[in-house]
């Protein structure tokens, strides 16, 4: 597990590498005539840059991670209902199941106690 200590550590590493790599940029497309001030601010808009276009990359990887996490509750809801519906014909067909006895239970006292009256008479 990271903590929050190393993800700033790493953040950071990642500052200092995308300046380091946009001043190198910078100066690979230096002029000649180009002042350290111009090419700094070169290396500056480069940096900017490339720090928009990785926020727009973890801006995009989340709204996939919530997509696939939405997809994932959807299947996962879909799966349930069904499992659902066959636990509740289970327990439908089961509950007639154990009615079965006391009704035949109830019909034989019945026909018990009138075939006695009836054998009385």
């Amino acid at each position: 597990m990271t903590s929050p200590n190393k993800n700033k550590d790493k953040s950071k590493k990642d500052a200092r590498d995308i300046r380091a790599e946009a001043l190198k940029i910078a100066n690979s497309q230096h002029i000649d005539g180009q002042t350290r001030e111009q090419t700094r601010l070169i290396a500056s808009g480069i940096q900017r840059g490339m720090e928009q276009f990785l926020r727009q990359q973890n801006e995009k990887a989340r709204e996939l991670d919530k997509r696939m996490k939405k997809v994932q509750r959807l299947a996962v809801s879909h799966q349930q209902p069904e499992s659902a519906a066959d636990t509740e014909v289970v327990a439908h067909t089961s509950m007639n199941v154990s009615r079965l006895p006391w009704v035949l239970l109830i019909i034989s006292w019945i026909l018990f106690v009138a075939y006695v009256w009836w054998g009385s008479r």
